[in-house]
């Protein structure tokens, strides 16, 4: 038989889908692939149910349904404050997943340098090796996960093509302040770098932190490929709706790549969507708010478990230090992960797999489930140090 691409061995398979499959053999809170528990909006449910039934059933145009295209550009245009044209300047994608991957395929060169800051959310090291691209890594230095402006330009300076921003980000939560997206837009245009904005989590951010859309800022909306999705916005991460917005050239570019991947997304599920974005700015109030309140009764539950974390100032996870636990042992955060789901019944994803440095200290909880949830696991988690103990010996 001959044998497999090199590119697929450069990665492994992803570590957060592999804890939901541990989580769901020991019947564990599932803590660690970030999807919700509860429903969607029964507005967008009925709009389902009567796109199922009414249609369309065929295929939607390949970059998107235009009544979909049409709802993204108009709530866009008004948060970003950026004209955003439907037939130009959005495609529609299989999730944000697949928007980033459609970016990076358009932008990238084989042997292009991609700069990631470090920790990232798993997808993007893959990204860059199925793109060719190499990735280039400025890291974000714990607890507070602030990055180091000249070690970033020092990256920026090797002239890459681009540099991904996830904001709010997975897995840490940091929000980016204006001060800090107005350094990274600076070097952007000072180096002729393309940013590729991940920003899923736009609408889960905690006071006072406040979400900037880098594309908006002077000089950046022509070289800025916004990517975003509504799974996480409307709890429907299971419809696999995305899209990007970007220059006319960049999603030409971005359109004939997503035709060849995955040729569109789900007609009907399109067609539902509209209803979504048509909500009005209370919607994403309430939000902001309900996420806030799902972080407290978390954080309160980390509290009294005595675990050391650092608060996120955005999106729906948390990092946990388990340095107390592991310290002076041989066992590492993988190994930490795989024993908190099957002994203590709550599942995280080990921290690892979010870093390009060393880093085997920290494990990654989600909160986006319901309250009951939320506080079902910070009582299974008082008991971590009582069982850790148990075990060993």
């Amino acid at each position: 038989m001959p044998s497999t691409s090199e590119r697929i061995r450069g990665f492994g398979e992803s570590v957060i889908r592999r804890m939901t499959r541990v989580a769901n053999a020991h019947g564990a809170i599932n803590l660690s692939q970030g999807f919700p528990d509860f429903d969607p909006p029964a507005e967008l449910l009925a709009a389902g149910e009567r796109a199922m039934r009414e249609g369309p059933h065929q295929y939607a145009i390949t970059w998107g349904d235009a009544g979909l295209r049409r709802a993204i550009a108009e709530k866009q245009s008004r948060l970003m404050g950026i004209e955003i044209d439907p037939d130009r300047h959005v495609v529609v994608t299989c999730g944000s997943t697949e928007a980033m991957m459609a970016a990076m395929m358009t932008v990238c060169n084989p042997g292009d340098e991609v700069v990631v800051f470090s920790p990232f959310y798993e997808n993007y090291g893959a990204d860059a090796i199925l793109s060719g691209a190499v990735p280039v890594f400025a890291p974000l230095v714990p607890p507070g996960f602030g990055f180091d402006r000249a070690a970033l330009e020092a990256a920026m300076a090797r002239r890459p093509k681009a540099l991904i921003l996830c904001n709010p980000s997975n897995p840490c939560g940091k929000v980016f302040d204006a001060d800090e997206l107005r350094f990274i837009a600076d070097l952007a245009i000072r180096y002729d770098v393309f940013m590729i904005a991940d920003e899923v989590y736009e609408h889960i951010v905690f006071a006072p932190h406040k979400h900037g859309y880098i594309a908006a800022l002077p000089g950046m909306a022509e070289r800025t490929i916004s990517c975003s999705s509504l799974s996480k916005t409307y709890s429907i991460t299971g419809w696999r709706l995305g899209y990007a917005i970007a220059s006319a050239e960049v999603v030409d570019g971005m359109r004939k790549v997503h035709d060849f991947l995955t040729v569109g997304a789900a007609a009907p599920l399109q067609a539902a969507a509209v209803t979504a974005l048509r909500f009005p700015p209370a919607y994403y109030d309430e939000l902001a708010a309900a996420y806030a309140e799902k972080r407290e009764i978390f954080l309160a539950g980390l509290d009294a478990a005595g675990l050391v974390y650092t608060p996120p100032q955005g999106a729906y996870y948390v990092l946990v230090d388990i340095s107390g636990f592991i310290d002076g042992t041989d066992w590492d955060d993988a190994r930490f992960a795989e024993w908190l789901a099957r002994r203590v019944g709550v599942a995280a994803v080990p921290g690892s797999s979010f870093f390009r440095e060393p880093v085997r200290h920290l494990i990654r909880f989600h909160f986006a489930k319901k309250p009951e949830t939320l506080r079902a696991a910070g009582e299974r988690l008082l008991r971590v140090d009582e069982l850790w103990r148990q075990d060993r010996g």
